[in-house]
């Protein structure tokens, strides 16, 4: 699968049902000898009073349960 194919999904956590961005607007984890996706590392973005508090998210590659036509779902916590 390219990057192209899966680019502008949305990213859905399984068990939260939340939504934790979009892909594009991601860092990406590359294994520099194959050249393929490792893990996508989402940062988030909480409010807090008058402040943003920043944090990142990672999925790693054998967290994604289904691509489908408009999002990614995943499981965050099956790596722990």
């Amino acid at each position: 699968m390219r990057l192209s194919e899966i680019s502008g999904k949305e990213i859905i956590d399984y068990e939260k049902g939340e939504r934790l961005g979009v892909l594009g607007q991601t860092d990406l984890v590359i294994d520099e000898h194959t050249g393929q996706i490792e893990a996508f590392i989402i940062p988030t973005m909480k409010w807090f009073g008058l402040g943003k508090k920043e944090k990142e998210v990672t999925v790693y590659w054998s967290q994604i349960k289904k691509i489908g036509a408009d999002m990614i779902i995943i499981d965050v916590e099956e790596e722990k």
